[in-house]
């Protein structure tokens, strides 16, 4: 961060806006914004409490799964719509649909179809993350020089073979990429799940803190999984720049 020609350290921006929250707060303008340093303070008196350490378990599971299953499907089906012209004008159209639509508009269909328990709210984390990871991927096997795909062939590369050796790898940047926005969707999902089908985890803290008020401890919580979102993000960013070089030999 550069301010006045001057080279700031990294996160200032942070500093920053937590120095105003906390003279907000401290101002008592309102008791939606509590002092930073009161939610801190009740962030470390909530955080080893067996009602959270239950909430982060239920949130995290669904949250791991929901993830997994996007990637497992959606990098194959990329890949796959990327290399096959049929495969991609059948299934692009809805791809679309779905990262355009207000995806939470399905959770009562799913709450119908599997019921008000952790089925559908993986089946709706995934739904959050899977469409973005889709697209990544087409784009990536779209960037591959075709001439590495010919030469495997030359050399008797069965289809598996260019799958796993030649279009995975050679997409990999965008597919990280893709897997990056993808989880912070997946953030999205797992929260209005919990919030909208079964009121567990995460979601459950929320709407008890937010019922009764105490908006410490509902931001405590929200500054919780706004950091577990930043460093898995920041974590896929860094293996990101890293395969980058990928790209540059295509």
């Amino acid at each position: 961060m550069t301010a006045f020609g001057i080279r700031l350290p990294a996160m200032s921006s942070l500093l920053i806006w937590g120095l105003l929250w906390e003279i907000v707060g401290q101002l008592d303008l309102t008791f939606f914004v509590p002092p930073l340093s009161q939610v801190f303070a009740t962030l470390f008196e909530i955080i080893g409490t067996p009602v959270f350490v239950k909430a982060l378990t239920e949130t995290a599971y669904a949250f791991v799964m929901g993830v997994f299953f996007a990637i497992v499907i959606g990098i194959p089906v990329g890949i796959l719509m990327g290399k096959s012209r049929i495969v991609d004008e059948l299934l692009l159209p809805w791809v679309n649909i779905f990262v355009s639509a207000p995806l939470t508009a399905l959770v009562p269909v799913l709450m119908v179809l599997f019921g008000f328990g952790l089925t559908s709210i993986i089946i709706t984390t995934t739904l959050f993350a899977i469409w973005i990871i889709i697209l990544n991927a087409r784009a990536g096997v779209r960037q591959i020089n075709r001439s590495l795909v010919e030469m495997a062939r030359s050399f008797g590369a069965t289809p598996l073979d260019a799958f796993t050796k030649i279009y995975f790898w050679a997409a990999l940047p965008e597919i990280l990429g893709g897997v990056r926005i993808g989880v912070i969707r997946a953030v999205k999902g797992v929260i209005i799940g919990q919030l909208l089908i079964s009121i567990v985890g995460f979601g459950a803290l929320f709407e008890l803190y937010a019922s009764n008020f105490l908006m410490g401890h509902f931001w405590a919580v929200l500054i919780i999984l706004f950091a577990l979102a930043f460093s898995i993000s920041e974590f896929l960013g860094y293996l990101e720049r890293k395969v980058a070089y990928y790209a540059a030999k295509r």
